[in-house]
């Protein structure tokens, strides 16, 4: 298969899929004019890539997740815990995100958004990250 078809199949971009053979994480046989031919292989990594990336995997766990899958010797404690660590992460950033969510809907709220000048969300902002200084 050429770039074209593998992007087709796996929905990646070709630019994406370029980038993964540039960082060693697919490695297409390559023909005498130089085109990339993809086996079955590569077209299931890139699949495997493309699931990893969209459950936000860094592009290292995603290079430790290949291996484990390769490794057909491995724990499945050891994926669990990339899976368990990148939770982690997950659940952080929600958390923060919803913390942010409830400040802004504080500020829209009390703010009247009327023709007068007063405007809490700019008070707010102007205000935010300033320390007294002693």
């Amino acid at each position: 298969m050429n770039i074209g078809d593998v992007a087709s199949a796996t929905g990646l971009p070709a630019k994406t899929i370029r980038y993964y053979e540039d960082i060693d994480l697919v490695r297409p046989a390559r023909s005498e004019n130089g085109y990339r031919h993809f086996s079955d292989r590569d077209l299931h990594k890139l699949a495997f890539l493309g699931r990893a990336r969209s459950l936000g995997f860094t592009i290292e766990e995603c290079r430790t997740l290949m291996s484990l899958y390769d490794d057909r010797g491995r724990a499945s404690a050891d994926v669990k815990e990339i899976a368990e660590e990148h939770l982690g992460r997950v659940e952080r950033k929600i958390a923060e995100l919803q913390s942010l969510q409830s400040t802004l809907k504080l500020l829209v709220t009390s703010c009247h958004g009327n023709d007068r000048p007063e405007c809490p969300i700019l008070d707010d902002l102007a205000g935010a990250g300033i320390k007294a200084v002693v």
